[in-house]
């Protein structure tokens, strides 16, 4: 089984986004330690609590102080973009990071309409044009535009030994078909869908083109998890986590609390459905009963590769979740 890291760059209640983004350079330095797969992180536009609205800033820091690990975003937000910049931008970065770059590709706008806005024009008719946008940013990596093209006499430079590997993420049937039909990878966002996430995956196999980039079908599932000595510990430190998501939902949560703020949190009813949701959502336990699950998913959902997405309010409860999840799943 391999394991890999969602980053969202998170800010607790005592920390600045500088504070977060140290931390999550720590957590990519010491993952490699760890031996984790890759480390990809995400791309989010004025949203209070999470730091990183650069994910390729980030990743040249992260690639300058590691040596193996592969490096990613989960995801470069393709509608707010022209691809001929996406595929510069990451060809750079595997120039000078050779064979560690990964481009997560997703669609979603990562911030308010507002937001949305400000960062670029018609949003919603350049994510109808997702497909061609797609298209046109994998033959810029692979540099076979048809001669007749409008851009095949163009590079996008510098054009590196080893390519950066696409990955399509996403949540719904349409993402996967969209990876199938191009030959990509595949990220599954379990932690932000109810779909049957079977079934998608099973027709995303089915419907695979073999291409450049990808000879055979491949998908990671990325999952919420918090991992402790205890069941009792990670029980106690998921609080922030799940507290910290009803916060947002009602339009707070400008950090993510304390354990204790977390636990003293007043919920309405309906929060308190919500609550037990996001809960089952998220796989929370001892590192036996996290890995049980694990393998019990992997054995459903029929892949190798789980990205694990971890939210505390301690950097160093985040840290030992990650280090304890590895000893238990690679020692054994």
């Amino acid at each position: 089984m391999k394991l890999s890291i969602l980053d969202q760059s998170p800010i607790s209640s005592n920390q600045t986004a500088r504070d977060a983004l140290n931390e999550s350079l720590h957590l990519a330095k010491a993952c490699e330690r760890f031996g984790y797969t890759r480390y990809w992180i995400a791309e989010h536009h004025d949203l209070p609590g999470l730091a990183c609205s650069a994910p390729e800033v980030m990743l040249s820091l992260i690639g300058a102080n590691t040596d193996r690990i592969r490096i990613g975003s989960g995801a470069v937000l393709l509608p707010h973009y022209k691809p001929y910049k996406v595929a510069e931008t990451y060809n750079m970065l595997a120039t000078l990071f050779p064979n560690r770059i990964d481009i997560g590709i997703g669609r979603s706008p990562g911030g308010s309409a507002e937001a949305t806005n400000a960062l670029s024009d018609n949003f919603l008719q350049q994510v109808f044009k997702m497909a061609d946008l797609v298209d046109e940013l994998l033959h810029f990596l692979k540099s076979d535009f048809p001669n007749e093209h409008q851009f095949s006499k163009i590079k996008a430079s510098p054009v590196p030994e080893n390519p950066p590997i696409p990955w399509m993420l996403g949540t719904s049937e349409k993402s996967a078909q969209l990876a199938a039909q191009n030959g990509l990878p595949y990220a599954f966002g379990q932690f932000m869908s109810d779909l049957d996430a079977v079934s998608i995956i099973d027709n995303y196999r089915k419907a695979f083109i073999s291409n450049k980039f990808s000879h055979v079908p491949e998908v990671l599932l990325t999952v919420p998890v918090i991992c402790a000595d205890t069941t009792e510990k990670a029980e106690e430190i998921a609080w922030s986590s799940l507290i910290w998501q009803i916060q947002q939902n009602r339009g707070e949560g400008s950090r993510v609390p304390t354990i204790e703020v977390a636990k003293n949190f007043e919920l309405t009813v309906k929060e308190k459905e919500q609550l037990i949701n996001l809960k089952q959502k998220m796989i929370i336990g001892n590192p036996q009963e996290v890995k049980n699950v694990l393998t019990e998913m992997q054995s459903k959902y029929k892949i190798d590769e789980f990205m694990i997405l971890t939210i505390t309010h301690s950097p160093e409860d985040r840290l030992e979740s990650y280090k304890l999840l590895a000893e238990e799943i690679f020692s054994h």
